[in-house]
C-alpha cells in the first residue's frame, strides 16, 4: 500500500534560492513530494506568519465533503539568545491537519484566539532526535546546527504525521494581549490586512493614521462598507476582508490602500496620534 501523500505548505523566514531548494529537496526526500514554500519576509514576518498560518487552516474548512490531512510547517526563529540555539520547535493538530512550528508566542497567537489552540507539544531536538535512533554524530549535526528548520523542522513533521512517538512537553502558548489593530499583510492590491475583526456600524467612520513623506501623520476619517464594491471608486474604505473570520481590511477600491496611506507590516492603523484631521 503507497504510504498517504499530504499537501505541505511550508512558511518561512527562510526563503533565499539556496534554503528553497535545500528545503524542497530535503522534504521531497522525506514525503515523496516537494512543498509549496512561502516567504515570511517584509519588516514584519511574525504578524504575517501568524495571519497565514490562521488562513492555511481555516481553509480546509467548509469543502462540501471530508478532504484530505494537510500538514503546515512554519519557522520564523529569531535568534534572541533567550533559547540555546534559537526557539525550540514545537506541533499540533487542528482537526485531522498537522502544524510544526517553531514555539513563538506571537506566531501562534491567532491560532490560539481564533481557534482555540491553548496548548502545544514542545520538544526538544536532541532528545527527539536520540529517540528516533540516530547515531551520535548525526545527532550533534542535528541539534547544533544553523539550519535547524531544514534539518529537524521536515523530521518532527514526518514522524508526527507517521504515528511515531516524539519526547514533548505539553505547553501552554502563552496569551499575546491585545494592542492596537497592526497590519499584518499588505496584498498584492495594495489592501491592508489587520489582525482582527472590527466592528463598526458601516455607514461610520474610524480614524486612521496616514503616515506622510515628511515623516508627519495625519489622521483621515475613513467610511465603513459591508463590501469591497460598495466602496466608491478611487476612494479608501474598511471592510471586512477575506482573512481570518472576516478580519478588516484597509482598501482603496482601484488603487493601494498601502501606498495612499504609507503604511506597512507591523503598523497600527487606527493611531491616538495627535493631528491634523483630513
Amino acid at each position: 500500500m503507497e504510504p498517504e501523500l499530504y499537501p505541505i505548505t511550508y512558511i518561512t523566514d527562510c526563503f533565499d534560492g539556496n534554503a528553497r531548494a535545500r528545503l524542497s529537496t530535503r522534504i521531497g526526500a522525506l514525503f515523496g513530494q516537494s512543498p509549496t514554500i512561502v516567504a515570511a519576509d517584509g519588516p514584519d514576518p511574525e504578524s504575517f506568519a501568524a495571519l497565514t498560518l490562521l488562513d492555511c487552516l481555516v481553509a480546509t474548512s467548509s469543502l462540501g465533503e471530508d478532504g484530505h490531512p494537510t500538514i503546515t510547517l512554519l519557522n520564523i526563529a529569531p535568534r534572541d539568545g533567550v533559547w540555546p540555539n534559537g526557539v525550540p520547535f514545537c506541533f499540533f493538530h487542528h482537526g485531522k491537519h498537522l502544524v510544526a512550528s517553531t514555539f513563538n508566542a506571537r506566531v501562534l497567537s491567532l491560532v490560539r484566539r481564533e481557534l482555540g489552540v491553548e496548548h502545544v507539544y514542545v520538544t526538544d531536538i536532541r532528545d527527539a532526535v536520540t529517540a528516533a535512533g540516530f547515531g551520535a554524530d548525526e545527532i550533534e549535526k542535528i541539534a547544533g546546527t544553523q539550519f535547524r528548520s531544514l534539518w529537524y523542522l521536515p523530521l518532527l513533521a514526518k514522524w508526527v504525521a507517521d504515528g511515531r512517538p516524539v519526547p514533548a512537553v505539553e505547553t501552554a502558548v502563552p496569551e499575546v494581549l491585545d494592542a492596537d489593530p497592526v497590519v499584518t499583510i499588505v496584498d498584492n492590491f495594495g489592501n491592508c490586512k489587520l489582525d482582527r475583526r472590527l466592528e463598526p456600524d458601516f455607514g461610520s467612520t474610524l480614524p486612521v493614521a496616514r503616515r506622510n513623506d515628511d515623516g508627519s501623520t495625519t489622521v483621515v476619517e475613513v467610511a465603513c462598507y459591508p463590501h469591497l464594491t460598495a466602496v466608491p471608486r478611487n476612494a479608501p474604505g474598511i471592510v471586512p476582508g477575506s482573512s481570518g473570520s472576516g478580519f478588516t481590511e484597509l482598501v482603496i477600491r482601484g488603487g493601494s490602500a498601502a501606498a495612499a496611506f504609507g503604511l506597512r507590516p507591523g503598523d497600527t492603523l487606527l493611531e491616538p496620534v495627535e493631528a491634523n484631521v483630513a
